[in-house]
């Protein structure tokens, strides 16, 4: 039981919102399109957030292992790093987990395709095996690919276009257009949020050999960057709306602009590792509200 907080915090709720904005994405425009299923939902919701809490338990295993995590980190006490939880323990609870996943991701990929949809099938366990190789190699392995500068690559496929495109495609069992300007610029804001945990962590993660891109491009540019990555998903998502445009509701994610105009400001006044890291929050849970309100403004008429 003394154990149940920092395992609750090993599993890092806070990012759970995020993890599952691409399964709102996709279920909205489903929706919009005719085609919904609870257990769909359910199940996608599921097999998402077991993903996100294997990645996150993953990370404070490799994290701590490789020197990652050390006295100079600003944020929360990794479980690994502070003691409460051994490598060993850590390690049996990613292998527990990835059988969740498994599981899940079976049931999902038969809630949506039954026996009959064969390449579905094949195309969905191939996807779940790629997300547990995602998850588990960002920072464990020989060659984590979060330490060459490649995390930004993977939030941006994984977060962005596979969430949204491949929950849409559960529902609907077809690709459409009309998810793929919505998936990018989830994508890009998603990766905003990984460059935030990179510029707060900038300095102890070059001291220990760990390259993101924020390392690579030094402070000034990840500042530009994070620029880039939070106004081009603003912009792709008003073109968005302008060619698809059905009804004023459509513009409802515009709410969603506040909190992120406002975080744009914070940033670019941002000086310690402090500073970046109040607004991870921010920019997850406006991300999430950035989904929550696109998808609705397409299914409320």
């Amino acid at each position: 039981m003394n154990k149940i907080k920092p395992w609750l915090s090993a599993m890092r709720l806070r990012t759970l919102p995020l993890s599952v904005s691409g399964i709102v994405l996709g279920t909205c425009f489903a929706f919009y399109n005719g085609k919904f299923d609870i257990l769909v939902l359910i199940f996608a919701i599921l097999t998402t957030i077991s993903l996100q809490v294997l990645s996150n338990l993953a990370n404070d295993y490799g994290d701590s292992v490789s020197g990652a995590d050390n006295d100079e980190r600003v944020g929360p006490q990794r479980a690994v790093q502070s003691g409460i939880i051994t490598p060993d323990e850590m390690f049996e609870a990613i292998k527990i987990n990835i059988l969740i996943v498994i599981f899940l991701t079976l049931g999902l990929i038969w809630v949506a395709f039954g026996p009959t949809n064969f390449l579905f099938l094949l195309l969905f366990l191939f996807l779940g095996g790629i997300s547990i190789y995602a998850a588990l190699n960002y920072t464990m392995g020989d060659s984590p690919y979060g330490y060459r500068a490649l995390g930004d690559v993977f939030v941006f496929i994984f977060f962005g276009l596979v969430s949204s495109l491949g929950s849409y495609l559960l529902y609907v069992h077809t690709l459409d257009h009309v998810v793929v300007l919505p998936a990018i610029a989830l994508g890009l804001l998603s990766v905003g949020v990984l460059n935030l945990n990179n510029m707060r962590d900038i300095q102890s993660d070059a001291n220990v050999g760990k390259i993101t891109l924020a390392v690579k491009l030094g402070l000034t540019k990840a500042k530009q960057y994070h620029l880039f990555l939070i106004v081009g998903a603003m912009i792709i998502t008003v073109v968005f709306s302008i060619l698809y445009y059905v009804e004023p509701y459509n513009f409802l994610y515009i709410i969603s602009f506040i909190p992120l105009i406002i975080h744009i400001k914070k940033i670019r006044n941002a000086k310690t590792a402090s500073d970046f890291d109040s607004q991870l929050k921010v920019l997850a849970l406006s991300t999430f509200l950035f989904s929550l309100l696109l998808g609705i403004g397409y299914i409320l008429y």
